[in-house]
């Protein structure tokens, strides 16, 4: 169970940082669409679907790095 949360908080702690979201993003996303551009003969659908989860976290924390933190509701009136 501690290792979980560790986990999360590490995640937690890089998508809250503007740069090192930013370059963790990078760092998946670009990989992991060059892999899914070009055709590698040792490709199954193993690679396919964690290309699939790299590009979905890369791209989630580079747009988390450009837009930034926003509140969750805005306070009526």
């Amino acid at each position: 169970m501690s290792k979980t949360r560790r986990l999360r908080g590490t995640l937690l702690r890089l998508a809250l940082s503007r740069s090192s979201a930013f370059v963790g993003g990078s760092t998946l996303l670009l990989p992991a669409t060059v892999v899914a551009i070009v055709d590698y003969p040792w490709e199954n659908w193993v690679s396919d679907g964690l290309g699939l989860i790299a590009v979905g976290t890369g791209a989630a924390l580079v747009f988390t790095a450009l837009q930034g933190r926003r509140s969750d509701w805005i306070d009526p009136g």
